[in-house]
């Protein structure tokens, strides 16, 4: 997969590919997303570079609980492993939409229907520090 946004029209839903350790080798400098849990329940998110929160995609991210849209977050630590296959995914759940910064990337607070996993809560901030 070579975006990270899958808009699901059929099912009214946005599922949302994160990884959190993005290297230079993999992600050009307009992808390197700061994308982090800010703990268990809460997790800060960047959208595309071209998203702001006046586009259609923008608006369906803030509006989703009211349009009745789902937004499922999906995350790993790192691209590949270290014999050079993809890493698979997490499914963290349904997130809601909390707030959001910015625009072009759009810096989103989702919080997560169910806690997070404590091994990922390590290593992401573990990235957040470094």
């Amino acid at each position: 997969m070579r975006e990270g946004v899958l808009y699901l029209p059929n099912i009214n839903s946005d599922a949302l590919f994160i990884t959190l350790n993005k290297t230079k080798k993999h992600y050009s400098p307009t992808t390197m997303y700061k994308d982090y849990a800010i703990n268990e329940t809460f997790f800060h998110w960047q959208s595309q570079s071209s998203t702001s929160e006046h586009s259609k995609t923008g608006q369906r991210y803030i509006n989703h609980k009211a349009n009745n849209h789902s937004i499922l977050l999906f995350v790993r630590e790192d691209k590949e492993n270290s014999n050079q296959l993809a890493n698979p995914y997490y499914f963290l759940g349904q997130a809601e939409y909390i707030e959001h910064k910015g625009s072009k990337p759009m810096s989103i607070t989702w919080k997560l229907k169910h806690p997070m996993p404590a091994h990922l809560i390590r290593k992401t901030s573990r990235l957040v520090i470094n």
